[in-house]
């Protein structure tokens, strides 16, 4: 899996050029986007600015040499390279598994393009069959949600971190759902989850992406297009 998450990761940080403002997203396919981004700024003098989508890849750019930015020095992005847990054949995904899920799609919907960099087991056919759906939640409002959430017939779960409940960079938390059989229309999903107060954001990203990237155990690449 390391070996088709660097070829991914690494591949689409070829695609970046000089002048670029880029989307630095968050995970561990895109440390290895972050690896090569420094190598080439260090050997080649390639010339970007990076906004970050978690304290963890600030922290991991900063270290790389790769200069930062932030939102309001910056109207909108050239490119964004993140990952996904899911991605169907409409290029919907499921994102969030590292808890950066928020910032993740502020960023996105900021840039232009955005690519997408993923091994090959991250394909389904239907969202959430393999990885449950993150939701970052207020935390005052998460009774409320929970409840709501179990209305529809979502099982959820608090997430914790060493037995401790999680915060995100926001400090909020995550209820990880589970749906049984797959979301059917992520779509009308999202507007439904959208409109529950409390709930900050969900993992559900429809019509962001534009390109993605599948690296495979032999290191080798396959590129679609949206």
């Amino acid at each position: 899996m390391d070996r088709a998450k660097e070829s991914a990761g690494r591949y689409a940080a070829d695609l970046v050029e000089s002048g670029m403002r880029v989307g630095l997203g968050t995970g561990s396919t895109v440390h290895y986007t972050l690896l090569r981004l420094g190598e080439r700024i260090a050997g080649e003098g390639l010339e970007i600015i990076g906004v970050p989508t978690s304290v963890a890849t600030e922290k991991e750019a900063t270290e790389l040499g790769i200069p930062l930015t932030t939102l309001d020095a910056v109207e909108a992005l050239d490119l964004t390279i993140d990952g996904a847990d899911e991605i169907d054949g409409e290029f919907q995904m499921i994102k969030g598994g590292g808890g950066a899920l928020l910032r993740e799609k502020v960023v996105a919907y900021a840039t232009r393009r955005q690519v997408i960099v993923v091994g090959r087991g991250k394909l389904v056919e239907r969202l959430g069959t393999t990885f449950d759906l993150p939701v970052e939640v207020v935390p005052f409002a998460r009774p409320l949600v929970e409840r709501e959430l179990a209305g529809l017939g979502i099982e959820t779960r608090l997430r914790r971190r060493d037995e401790r409940e999680y915060r995100t960079d926001n400090g909020n938390a995550i209820l990880d759902c589970h749906f049984s059989a797959g979301i059917a229309d992520p779509a009308a999903m999202e507007r439904r989850l959208d409109a529950i107060p409390g709930i900050v954001e969900t993992g559900l990203f429809i019509g962001l992406a534009h390109i993605c990237v599948i690296g495979d155990e032999e290191g080798q690449v396959e590129v679609r297009e949206r």
